[in-house]
């Protein structure tokens, strides 16, 4: 199955002009949650684990072969390109998993290297999604991979 549309925390952008994470050179994840909280762009200081005013990794699926943790972006590059700014990373991909998980309805993404583990922005998977049944693959926006470009008006 296909996923998502990428939406932006207010306060991962504020983050980001606070020098608090480094697009291009921080390890940035995506962890899977279910829908007992619905991520929205206003979430107050949202971060994956404690140190925040919401913690994601509270509400993570269950780990199990296919999907054992969150999962570190690849190829990642903040770069300008013709002239917009923007973040990419390859598409991500979870395998079909008979003991996967079976309530994934968000993708969050994280900086890693920061200490608070700072949220940058989510992936609404239009879940349940099912890991029993198929595989997970989220598109950031086709043959790009662009998941954030800032246009100038």
């Amino acid at each position: 199955m296909a996923a998502g549309t990428v939406k932006w925390f207010d306060q991962g952008l504020l983050n980001l002009g606070k020098k608090l994470m480094d697009l291009s050179g921080d390890t940035l994840k995506l962890g899977i949650i279910d829908n007992a909280v619905t991520p929205v762009h206003t979430t107050a200081d949202p971060c994956w684990g404690s140190g925040g005013s919401t913690n994601f990794s509270s509400h993570e699926v269950a780990h199990a072969t296919a999907y054992t943790a969150p999962i570190s972006l690849a190829s990642v590059t903040w770069t300008v390109v013709s002239n917009v700014p923007t973040l990419r990373a390859a598409n991500v991909t979870v395998a079909q998993d008979a003991g996967g998980f079976t309530n994934g309805y968000y993708g969050i993404i994280y900086d890693d290297t920061t200490s608070n583990k700072n949220c940058v922005g989510f992936v609404d998977l239009g879940g349940p999604i099912s890991l029993v049944t198929g595989s997970l693959t989220i598109d950031w926006s086709g043959a790009n991979g662009d998941i954030l470009t800032l246009t100038q008006s």
